[in-house]
């Protein structure tokens, strides 16, 4: 009996090692991510409209079909990159920034932004120890994001909050630049 019951256990915690690891390995083994996805219809360091969803057929899974989506495939290799996206969108504008394995890092919204235009730095962490200090420029006037790593993705989103809003949601997204700053 006692026997029978460790045999029970050992089985059930054998099987929770088993799907715990498979469950952590399975973002590296991933051959679909989105980043893969997204390489075969963006350019590097540059914003690039994301076509509209349609059910069964989405770019990304979740994708909301009451939002415009445009995104940036950035590598930051050749230098710190310069993001722009105008709020013109009656609803919600968002940008959000995912490193190469998909882990979110940062998030901005267009309320938290507190302007007409979201315009931000990203950049690695020894791009930004290089960068040098100008006592005119504050922090509010200047927003720089470290990335955990040089490659990534930056998703801007504006909601259309009725369909016929749709148009303008993308023509906000279309005014988005992305691009390596000039030194």
């Amino acid at each position: 009996m006692v026997r029978g019951v460790l045999w029970v256990l050992a089985a059930i915690l054998l099987g929770g090692i088993v799907h715990l690891s498979t469950v952590l390995a399975m973002p590296e083994a991933a051959k679909q991510d989105a980043y893969s996805r997204l390489a075969q219809l963006t350019p590097v360091n540059a914003m690039a409209p994301l076509a509209a969803t349609k059910a069964g057929a989405e770019i990304m899974p979740f994708m909301d079909p009451a939002f415009a989506a445009a995104v940036c495939r950035y590598d930051l290799s050749d230098g710190p990159l310069k993001l722009i996206a105008p709020v013109v969108s009656q609803g919600y504008t968002s940008v959000t920034f995912y490193t190469r394995r998909s882990v979110a890092f940062y998030a901005i919204n267009d309320r938290a932004a507190g302007r007409h235009t979201i315009e931000l730095d990203l950049m690695t962490a020894a791009q930004h120890a290089q960068v040098p200090e100008d006592e005119e420029v504050t922090a509010a006037d200047r927003l720089v994001i470290e990335s955990p790593t040089t490659m990534g993705l930056i998703v801007l989103r504006a909601l259309a909050p009725e369909p016929g809003l749709m148009p303008m949601a993308r023509q906000a997204l279309a005014a988005a630049t992305c691009r390596i700053q000039s030194q």
